[in-house]
């Protein structure tokens, strides 16, 4: 995704297939560099930067054109994370790109209000990220977050990717009436005011 030309392509070959943009659904992210910030160099937050970022920022200036020209309520959707608002220790990198993504929805509500923008929590969700977390990265977190990590995972605490994955892409397809009010926000996938959008 670090790619600068990836965006590019991508929009043009959706819009090659199916000829206009309605919607967008920005869903990817790296957890490197998992180091502390004294430990960590610059380029490799500029690395994570690239990818949790720089990339999203590249798909959304490609995208806008198509979107501000859709007659069917456009919206952007950027997945979120927790660790935007809270703290683990060794994730700052991620941390940080994930709270510019809500910045960033709060910013293009003002600037493109035609567009819908919402940043999703998707929550804890059993992805290959998780593994990462428990199995590569355990030794450069606190025993803490080590041990909330694993405990879900036992547990069965750690979410289906469809549960919020269904959020989202009802979000994405849902009619304009529907997420009125949603542009800006910075919204946990099962919120309530996104009940209509679970079942």
């Amino acid at each position: 995704m670090a790619d600068a030309t990836l965006a590019r392509r991508a929009v043009e070959a959706a819009v090659g297939k199916w000829g206009r943009l309605d919607s967008v659904v920005i869903n990817h992210g790296s957890l490197e560099p998992v180091k502390p910030v004294g430990d960590s160099s610059v380029e490799e937050w500029r690395r994570g930067f690239d990818v949790n970022v720089f990339s999203a920022v590249g798909l959304i200036q490609s995208s806008l054109p198509h979107l501000r020209a859709s007659p069917h309520s456009p919206r952007i959707i950027l997945t979120s994370s927790g660790a935007s608002t809270s703290t683990y220790q060794s994730w700052g990198c991620y941390g940080a790109g994930k709270a510019v993504l809500n910045h960033l929805a709060a910013t293009l509500s003002v600037e493109e209000p035609s567009i819908t923008t919402i940043s999703i929590r998707p929550g804890v969700v059993d992805t290959e990220m998780q593994r990462e977390i428990r199995e590569v990265h355990a030794s450069s977190m606190s025993a803490k977050d080590r041990e909330k990590f694993s405990g879900l995972k036992e547990n069965g605490g750690l979410l289906r990717p469809e549960q919020p994955g269904h959020v989202i892409a009802r979000l994405a397809v849902a009619e304009g009436e529907a997420i009125q009010g949603f542009s800006g926000k910075f919204l946990s996938w099962n919120d309530e005011v996104l009940g209509a959008f679970q079942g």
